[in-house]
């Protein structure tokens, strides 16, 4: 038995909130490449078969069946061609969500849930609980991976329903804490996922830049598509502290520093900004969807407004 909120409701259940699942319910997260599967669903497959959406001709072999032969074809050059299709198959999806120290973090501007203000990492719970559960309802495959400088838990893509309360379940049990080793987990990762599918990362991205689009280009080379949900508090993006201050490094935690924030406002800024604009070229280069989520933001606002683009884009 796990934990329950006072109405006796499982803890984890509280990362689906009706409202936001509202918000996304008719929405779909298609796939943008081809995927590797193992039942009908409504996304490329890199396999050829005889249905859904034409691909190419091949010659007709003795065995192969008369009704797929392209009878113009064969009035035009008197030869027999085999009508070939792309396959409709299920999204294979793995959720990477950061877990390391620095996602603790709650902004005084974050967006309140139940009156509590989210950290970074309560955000990023109900992003992946909220994607876990639009996949699991669209008969697709998705699994979970928590990180901070190893991978802590590694839940294989599933598409039975019962698999989304093992997501669930492991989402409300994780808490914030330790370093960042992005690159690493990344690199293992991108080696571990056999199929091709969507990788969605969920992180504050605070590590070194250049050796994350390398790892992020390890799971392009792999063949897989990339969703970057890069979760920043609001006061991460604007520093809007004045007076001197203490600052705490939440990864190490014996690392402090007391600072008069305006004399560093202008520098921090700036590396923000190169930062950000960095990522956002880099991403843009390996053909990777990055989007920038602040949690002063209501995560199912953000969230649906990028699905509906999303659709958009892929029709």
């Amino acid at each position: 038995m796990g934990k329950t909120d006072g109405h006796g409701q499982p803890e984890y259940m509280q990362l689906l909130d009706p409202e936001a699942l509202g918000k996304i319910h008719r929405l779909e997260l298609i796939a943008r490449g081809v995927v590797e599967g193992f039942v009908s669903g409504r996304h490329k497959s890199p396999y050829k078969g005889f249905s859904v959406e034409f691909a190419e001709h091949r010659e007709y072999v003795p065995g192969d069946n008369i009704r797929d032969v392209d009878w113009r074809v064969w009035g035009r050059s008197d030869r027999y061609y085999i009508k070939q299709y792309i396959e409709e198959t299920n999204l294979r999806a793995l959720i990477l969500l950061d877990a390391s120290g620095s996602m603790g973090y709650t902004g005084r501007r974050s967006a309140r849930h139940n009156g509590d203000r989210l950290s970074k990492f309560r955000y990023g719970q109900f992003l992946a609980a909220s994607l876990a559960h639009l996949m699991i309802h669209q008969q697709d495959a998705v699994g979970l991976a928590t990180f901070d400088t190893d991978t802590r838990r590694y839940i294989p893509p599933r598409s039975r329903a019962s698999h989304l309360r093992v997501i669930l379940q492991e989402l409300a049990a994780c808490r914030p804490g330790g370093e960042t080793s992005l690159a690493k987990i990344f690199h293992d990762l991108a080696e571990r996922i056999h199929r091709r599918g969507l990788v969605i990362i969920i992180s504050d991205l605070f590590d070194e830049l250049e050796e994350i689009l390398r790892a992020l280009h390890h799971f392009r080379y792999r063949k897989h598509e990339i969703l970057l949900l890069h979760v920043l508090a609001e006061e991460e993006l604007t520093f809007p502290f004045d007076g001197w201050s203490l600052f705490r490094n939440l990864e190490r935690l014996a690392h402090r520093i007391q600072l008069d924030p305006l004399s560093v406002k202008s520098e921090y800024l700036a590396r923000v900004r190169r930062f950000v604009r960095r990522l956002e070229i880099g991403c843009g280069q390996m053909n990777v969807d990055y989007v920038r989520l602040s949690t002063r933001n209501s995560f199912d606002v953000a969230l649906a407004h990028y699905l509906a683009h999303r659709m958009a884009r892929t029709r």
